[in-house]
């Protein structure tokens, strides 16, 4: 009796890792913790020296909306620009150079008086208070890594006809974080890049990011983005 309950209570506890394994489900996030579609996305932006990109955001604080298309310009290890093509502050932009500070300017009349400001300037940040280094793909990617909660992956949607793997982390803090308590990233299962982020405080969706138009090793140099 005591055997067959012994097999009983192994091949329970058989079923249910084998559960937890199919779900993709891992704990720990923010101490390193990894899924094969993070390191997928790692394998191939090895591979990435530059790329420009398109990026459709859509933020929400309270009663404050933002809509706004960036085109964002990266080279590897860190330069990044964006202008804002569309929304508010259209016409501006800024160049990051691994630094804490940004080197900026508004749009309209004021474009070309160009200022550097604090990264976290309110001047240099969104509706949401994200900088131009939180919008780099390595970022966003890396944030599911150390963010302390319990991550999963599973199939994404398809997203302008591209199938993705979608990576969702359910925030253990979300008073550190802005009051996020879950965030899924889509990246395309061709690319494995990101195509798609959303970011909930509870039922409510406060941010969306859509990347489009990706191109790589497009032979950006250092004077492409002037500090």
């Amino acid at each position: 009796m005591i055997d067959r309950q012994r097999r009983g209570l192994a091949l329970t506890l058989a079923m249910a890792f084998a559960l937890i394994g199919s779900r993709g489900l891992a704990y720990g996030a923010g101490s390193g913790t990894s899924l094969s579609t993070l390191a997928a996305f790692d394998a191939a932006f090895a591979k990435v020296d530059d790329y420009t990109v398109t990026m459709t955001a859509h933020e929400v604080a309270g009663s404050d909306v933002q809509d706004r298309v960036y085109h964002y310009w990266f080279k590897k290890p860190h330069q990044a620009k964006i202008e804002i093509v569309s929304g508010a502050g259209a016409g501006g932009g800024g160049v990051w150079t691994g630094t804490d500070q940004v080197r900026g300017h508004q749009g309209g009349l004021l474009s070309h008086f160009h200022l550097k400001v604090d990264l976290h300037d309110r001047r240099a940040v969104s509706l949401r208070g994200y900088t131009i280094p939180d919008g780099l793909f390595a970022n966003e990617v890396d944030k599911y890594r150390q963010i302390k909660g319990e991550l999963a992956q599973h199939d994404g949607p398809v997203i302008d006809g591209d199938a993705t793997e979608a990576v969702e982390l359910r925030l253990a803090e979300p008073a550190a974080n802005a009051g996020v308590t879950r965030m899924v990233l889509d990246l395309s299962k061709k690319t494995h890049m990101p195509v798609r982020q959303t970011r909930y405080a509870g039922d409510q969706i406060v941010t969306t990011e859509n990347w489009t138009d990706l191109k790589t090793n497009t032979g950006l140099t250092s004077a492409d983005f002037p500090f």
